[in-house]
């Protein structure tokens, strides 16, 4: 089990990035969240098996065709066990 949190750059918010990651987190069966931040990033955190979640950081680095990411920082995080794959919401 692996969990990451990722911080992704770019025009990632107002093109359903975050509706996009978490249907893509659904299918590789992974669990954690996906929200917008104030500085106009997404931040993402994923936990599942290793091959699964290496398949969501490739999916980011590109995102859906309405976004341009520029960059994505990933962090290695401790599992917290989520159960399924949120939007947040402020």
């Amino acid at each position: 089990m692996r969990s990451v949190k990722l911080k992704i750059y770019g025009k990632v918010q107002g093109v359903y990035f975050r509706v996009h990651t978490q249907e893509n987190a659904r299918q590789l069966s992974l669990n954690g969240y996906v929200k917008n931040c104030p500085d106009g990033t997404v931040e993402a955190l994923a936990e599942g098996d290793d091959k699964n979640v290496e398949a969501f950081i490739e999916w980011c680095r590109k995102g859906p065709i309405e976004a341009s990411v520029l960059r994505v920082d990933i962090h290695e995080s401790t599992v917290k066990n989520y159960s399924g794959f949120a939007i947040l919401r402020d």
